[in-house]
């Protein structure tokens, strides 16, 4: 795995194996953040599931001051730390250990990306409508193409989505 562009671009960041983690394919990252680039400056961004810590180690490499990154997984929360440490973001970066549901209200950011791990598909809904109590600008949703999410939670509207391969991104707004 590795950072796809901005400042960090082409640096390896540390991976660990098994299934606890869903890791976001560099070509998805890519999209993302092709679709994200004008939004970058001044976003506060919230990797919620962080797993390695790649997807909002991406946004601080292009242009965020600062990122959350939530995650409940010891060897995950070891390896966003090494990734951080590795790249000098620690300044700009908070790092939240524990379950999602419980650490989401803790961190305000208006950029919010959420990809629950296999085991966790059940906590979309439940973060989507706990991010609804104070809307950010925009949260992503990373999930299956088979997995059918609601059009809306709360005042959150899906406004996007966008499919590659057995990925999809959903983009909720006011």
């Amino acid at each position: 795995m590795r950072v796809i562009a901005g400042e960090f671009r082409s640096r390896k960041l540390k991976s660990i194996p098994g299934v606890a983690t869903r890791p976001t394919p560099d070509r998805l990252r890519e999209t993302l953040f092709d679709i994200l680039q004008t939004r970058m400056a001044g976003a506060v961004f919230v990797d919620a599931y962080a797993g390695t810590g790649a997807v909002g180690i991406e946004a601080l490499s292009r242009g965020a001051p600062h990122a959350f990154f939530l995650e409940r997984n010891r060897a995950a929360l070891e390896a966003i730390r090494e990734n951080l440490a590795e790249l000098g973001l620690e300044s700009r970066a908070t790092v939240l250990a524990g379950p999602v549901i419980l650490t989401l209200e803790r961190c305000q950011g208006n950029l919010v990306f959420l990809d629950p791990p296999y085991d966790l598909e059940r906590e979309y809904g439940a973060a989507l409508e706990l991010l609804a109590q104070a809307p950010p600008s925009l949260a992503i949703v990373q999930h299956s193409t088979r997995f059918a999410l609601a059009e809306e939670y709360g005042v959150l509207r899906r406004t996007r989505m966008l499919k590659q391969g057995d990925n999809a991104l959903s983009f909720y707004a006011i």
